[in-house]
């Protein structure tokens, strides 16, 4: 069975190396959280906003190690009033847990995504 597992985060400047620290630690509270093997993984989509030009955040699961992991890259719309400098995470993942056993992480500015999950 494949199970999503959603992230986001946020970053304060459009810069690579922000990006990629801010994205390397989501991708490991997602892991650690859910106790997320890479081999386990099907897939990992990432999206960010318009405003993030400076690097692939997919490069990021790259420098964690994570080789043969299938990433890609994608722009969201840009939708008035959403969050800024955001990057979003899907991973699709092959385990036998209920729904309500996934824990979705969301950091920085984008707990706002989901304040039901978050306590914001």
């Amino acid at each position: 069975m494949i199970r999503g597992v959603r992230g986001a985060t946020t970053v304060e400047n459009d810069l690579e190396e922000e990006v990629l620290d801010a994205c390397k630690e989501l991708l490991l509270q997602m892991q650690r959280q859910n106790a997320i093997r890479p081999e386990d993984l099907a897939a990992v989509i990432f999206t960010v906003t318009p405003d993030i030009k400076s690097a692939f955040p997919a490069k990021a699961a790259r420098l964690l190690g994570w080789t043969f992991v299938p990433l890609i890259d994608a722009v969201e719309p840009d939708v008035e009033n959403a969050p800024t400098k955001c990057i979003r995470v899907l991973m699709l993942w092959n385990v036998d847990l209920p729904q309500d056993s996934i824990k979705h992480v969301y950091l920085r500015n984008a707990r706002s995504l989901r304040p039901d999950l978050t306590g914001s």
